[in-house]
């Protein structure tokens, strides 16, 4: 009745924006990721005769909303397998939370791996996917990890993420790293409200058919090149929407300002922001260093990652 997993956050590169179901976290369009590493979240579950639950996230208790979605995904599990017990959950990352990073996607892909487990259910991870949906639509993309497509479904039964591409299609990933709070909920509430929705959703079709295509045939260039045309259209649309969010820093800006020289001098380096103000750029594997050296020079802490796997279970226990 205990088990552990890890999963990795995601980047997005064809990204969701804005919930047509908040209930079941059914999203407006498709949406396209990649995992990663070494950046990941760790934890351990366990169904048990607890005299109530406990959710504790890097050492502190989780209470309110993020409780209630800690719960949602595990009420899920529970009909499933017809577990009726409290639980106890710890988890732990080694990144920064709430600062763009992905960590709801990695952090409720390894509780659904976790409480499925733990719970004796034999899922694949297409059929984990749509639990962790259900605490952050991210998270689906987590559960099968590398390149994933999260289907957006019309239903709770036909919304899932499959894998693309495994990590053997590698890419350069630098993060980074600009710390300024935000509550990603609250952009997926105003995309109604941009009156540039309606355009993205026309563009979308196109843009996850080249991503995909990209994906498939190893185009690295192309994937940088277009997560970074998403990005745009992406926060067009946040800071045009009723609350008119601007989540950029300065530190943003001159990180795209950075990136953009170096392709003018010829170095293939490429921005892609989430819902925040932290900076991936990317590029090509070799060339990581290069780019390193001169994001450097902004002063900001950069973070080097690589393409990360499917979320696991793992047999170190955090309890």
């Amino acid at each position: 009745m205990k088990s552990s997993a890890v999963a990795h956050p995601i980047q997005g590169l064809i990204k969701y924006h804005g919930l047509k179901d908040q209930v079941l976290r059914l999203p407006f369009h498709d949406s396209i990721s990649v995992c990663t590493a070494p950046l990941q979240t760790h934890t351990t579950f366990e169904f048990g005769d607890f005299p109530e639950n406990e959710v504790v996230i890097d050492g502190e208790p989780v209470a309110g909303r993020e409780l209630e979605r800690v719960c949602t995904v595990v009420e899920a599990v529970m009909r499933r397998s017809g577990a009726t017990q409290n639980f106890k959950m710890h988890s732990k990352n080694n990144f920064p939370s709430n600062v763009g990073l992905g960590a709801s996607s990695s952090g409720f892909a390894a509780l659904a791996v976790a409480a499925a487990d733990a719970a004796g259910l034999e899922l694949d991870l297409q059929e984990i996917s749509r639990i962790a949906r259900l605490g952050a639509g991210s998270a689906a993309r987590a559960v099968t990890g590398a390149f994933s497509r999260w289907k957006k479904g019309l239903s709770d039964s036909d919304s899932y993420s499959v894998q693309m591409a495994s990590e053997e299609l590698q890419m350069g990933i630098l993060i980074a790293l600009i710390p300024a709070y935000k509550i990603t909920d609250d952009a997926h509430k105003e995309v109604l409200s941009s009156p540039y929705f309606q355009s993205r959703l026309a563009e979308m079709p196109r843009m996850l058919d080249e991503m995909e295509l990209a994906i498939r045939t190893g185009d690295v260039g192309k994937i940088c090149q277009l997560a970074e045309r998403d990005t745009l259209l992406l926060h067009g649309i946040t800071m045009t929407g009723a609350g008119e969010l601007i989540l950029w820093r300065p530190e943003t800006l001159s990180v795209i300002m950075k990136v953009r020289t170096l392709r003018d001098e010829g170095v293939p380096a490429f921005f892609s922001i989430d819902t925040g103000a932290t900076v991936y750029v990317n590029t090509f594997s070799d060339r990581v260093a290069e780019v390193k050296s001169s994001l450097d020079e902004l002063g900001i802490e950069i973070i080097e990652c690589t393409v990360g796997g499917e979320a696991e279970v793992v047999d170190e226990h955090l309890f």
